[in-house]
């Protein structure tokens, strides 16, 4: 078998001999280059499936070269090698193109795992996406362009900041850009940083050793081992308090953390992709995110468009939920009347691609027969409402069994009581109302003996209704 041939840019020879000995030892072959006329001279005569390049070069820059092989060769991963600390040269690498970046001095196991992930990039055919992944569903010109963004930046190490607003659909570019990229076969761990207590974030980030703080009965992973080998996401990632800013962005800058009660690091290779519905420049403006973080996080910055952005895809995806929803609870498909469609299509969605799932699964399980009309969606009874601080919008229209709820803040929630004089005790209302209709549906039952056609006459609802909300609640 051929051996794979790799280019080494570098004008101390020593780097390059040790360069060439690890690399040799990765059973490849390795062509050197001494300069930068040197270095395309080489590229000119033959291919090569990675380039590991120096930034300062006698008669250039690497940063020139860079240029040139995302210009003639963008299939061949390339790689920086730069001063300790220079930070700043090694983003502006990732910005132009390149794969990937080491420090001096060199670490060795580093440099071995870059090489194989370049390798595996360079070899890799074009595949069919994990199901995990999702897919980036519509065809308008900016779901087109932020395909093709997706596939130009998963085929680097560079980290991605995903912008866009909330429920557009961040968490499934992130994943389509790890199943696309060179750590594919590795795993995607999603973190929602807003939902992690304060107290618990360094235990959860970084993992910790048994006994290293009262309830540590034994050692526990974090999620930068658990992602160890593939992709960290970090969704609404502006929600992180400063003092955890600081540990992460060591964390991140080093490719080591430290668990808690531990003395010793622990090496991780692992790509950083983050997500925010804030402007993360206005939050720096306001002291609540740190800059030099900011800057590691978003080598990179892709947009996710709104949903009123993109109105020629709401039928595509009204198509894909209702199939969707069919076949989970195996029943007959549902098609939307035109009135319905013309509903949809002149809708501002400021719930995004979320709440249209929302809206066609509740107006799926109420609607008569197999045609959702118009008045199944009660898109016009929704209310938009800004709601600070502690409070909550919940833009959703509970079916016709309960009264519609706009916004309710976490006090008035707490007060809520049921028929019995029970509180919810913290409960969501999601939660609460779920509860109360579990035991209707049960109740139900139990008087039909079971009796599914005769239970949904009792409740007033049809049977694929009933079908539907015994399923969604786990009741057999």
């Amino acid at each position: 078998m051929t051996k794979k041939r790799v280019l080494i840019v570098d004008d101390e020879a020593d780097i390059r001999e040790l360069l060439a000995m690890t690399l040799i030892q990765m059973d490849l072959e390795v062509i050197e280059a001494e300069t930068l006329s040197e270095a395309i001279e080489a590229l000119n005569k033959g291919a090569y499936a990675f380039c590991l390049t120096d930034m300062k070069l006698p008669d250039g820059s690497g940063m020139d070269l860079i240029s040139l092989i995302q210009n003639k060769y963008p299939n061949m991963p390339v790689a920086m090698i730069t001063a300790y600390g220079n930070t700043e040269i090694a983003v502006e690498a990732l910005k132009l193109g390149a794969f990937d970046f080491v420090t001096k001095p060199i670490e060795l196991p580093r440099l071995r795992n870059m090489v194989e992930a370049a390798l595996a990039l360079s070899s890799q055919t074009p595949k069919v996406l994990s199901k995990s992944a999702g897919k980036l569903t519509g065809d308008s010109p900016v779901m087109d362009k932020l395909r093709q963004q997706v596939s130009r930046v998963a085929r680097s190490q560079a980290p991605i900041f995903i912008h866009g607003e909330s429920g557009s659909g961040k968490e499934i570019v992130a994943r389509n850009i790890h199943y696309s990229g060179p750590k594919a076969e590795g795993p995607f761990i999603p973190v929602n940083c807003g939902a992690i207590p304060s107290e618990l974030m360094e235990s959860e980030f970084f993992g910790h050793t048994k006994g290293s703080f009262t309830g540590a009965h034994q050692d526990k992973k974090g999620l930068f081992q658990s992602a160890n080998g593939g992709t960290l996401f970090l969704d609404e990632v502006a929600d992180l308090p400063l003092s955890m800013q600081v540990k992460l962005l060591r964390g991140i800058q080093e490719k080591a953390i430290r668990p808690l009660g531990s003395e010793n690091e622990i090496a991780v290779d692992i790509r950083i992709l983050s997500a925010s519905h804030k402007d993360l420049n206005t939050e720096i403006a306001e002291g609540n995110f740190r800059e030099d973080l900011y800057y590691r996080i978003n080598v990179i910055e892709l947009e996710v468009p709104p949903l009123r952005d993109r109105q020629a895809d709401i039928l595509q995806l009204a198509d894909l939920f209702l199939a969707k929803f069919a076949n989970d609870f195996n029943t007959a498909p549902v098609k939307l009347s035109s009135e319905a469609q013309d509903t949809l299509q002149h809708y501002p969605f400021p719930g995004n691609v979320r709440e249209l799932e929302n809206t066609l699964e509740r107006a799926f399980t109420l609607c008569d027969g197999e045609l959702i009309e118009a008045a199944d969606l009660q898109l016009k009874a929704r209310k938009i409402s800004n709601v600070k601080g502690n409070d909550f919008v919940e833009n959703s229209v509970v079916d016709s069994n309960y009264t519609e709820i706009t916004a309710l803040s976490n006090r008035q929630i707490a007060n809520i009581t049921d028929q019995s004089g029970h509180s919810l005790n913290g409960q969501s209302i999601d939660d609460y109302l779920a509860t109360i209709e579990k035991t209707l549906l049960e109740k139900a039952l139990e008087e039909c003996r079971w009796n599914k056609t005769a239970a949904a006459e009792k409740l007033g609802i049809t049977f694929r209704q009933l079908r539907y909300k015994l399923k969604k609640l786990n009741i057999d």
